[in-house]
């Protein structure tokens, strides 16, 4: 029996952390897995966060020296695998075209991904790109939007420079525009940022 849950501890660990978490969770529950092994794919999970964590701070050491071409290699890998952070912080050398050719659409792109999984500034900078149609066709509704929720989720300064441009947003719109980003505002914070879409 534990050779059969040895090769799905194997397989999971190796395609999805939180689906092999939960596996971990339900056999343990089943008294069929032991503690040691548990102990193990702790350690193995805590690992795993501080590679990605590693890869993170090479690649902000070396876009701090210049060396965008090698953040831009550290950081691909990490946003393959949905690394919300490194998301954003490719999609922001996309942008600027540093390391890498300009790419307004793959930077939209990545920062869609990380403001999906609630990344902050990813979502204001995505609703950025929205108000000047830079990756993305121009659609104040949705900038609005975006812009709307990172407002309410900042903090501190960040959050007043939101609000700010939130409002300056809001006076090139209709009173029917706003209306419909606010309702699609909150309809994208109760899911999560998830589908997060205008209808048409």
């Amino acid at each position: 029996m534990l050779g059969h849950f040895g090769a799905l501890i194997v397989g999971s660990c190796g395609c999805n952390v939180h689906f092999a978490f939960v596996v971990y969770r339900e056999i343990a529950k089943m008294n069929q897995l032991p503690k040691q092994m548990l102990l193990v794919c702790a350690c193995m999970f805590s690992l795993v966060g501080q590679t990605a964590a590693d890869s993170l701070s090479d690649a902000q050491r070396a876009s701090d020296m210049g060396n965008y071409a090698k953040a831009v290699k550290l950081l691909k890998p990490l946003a393959a695998k949905g690394n919300a952070e490194a998301q954003f912080k490719l999609a922001t050398l996309y942008y600027s075209g540093r390391g890498t050719s300009m790419s307004f659409k793959e930077a939209a792109r990545l920062y869609r991904l990380s403001a999906e999984q609630g990344h902050v500034v990813a979502q204001s900078n995505l609703a950025t790109m929205y108000y000047w149609g830079e990756g993305v066709p121009i659609n104040y509704v949705m900038a609005h939007m975006w812009k709307n929720i990172a407002s309410n989720r900042a903090e501190g300064d960040r959050q007043l420079r939101y609000a700010e441009q939130l409002n300056e947003l809001a006076r090139n719109m209709t009173a029917k525009q706003i209306a419909e980003a606010t309702a699609l505002a909150r309809k994208c914070t109760a899911n999560r940022f998830k589908a997060c879409n205008q209808k048409r």
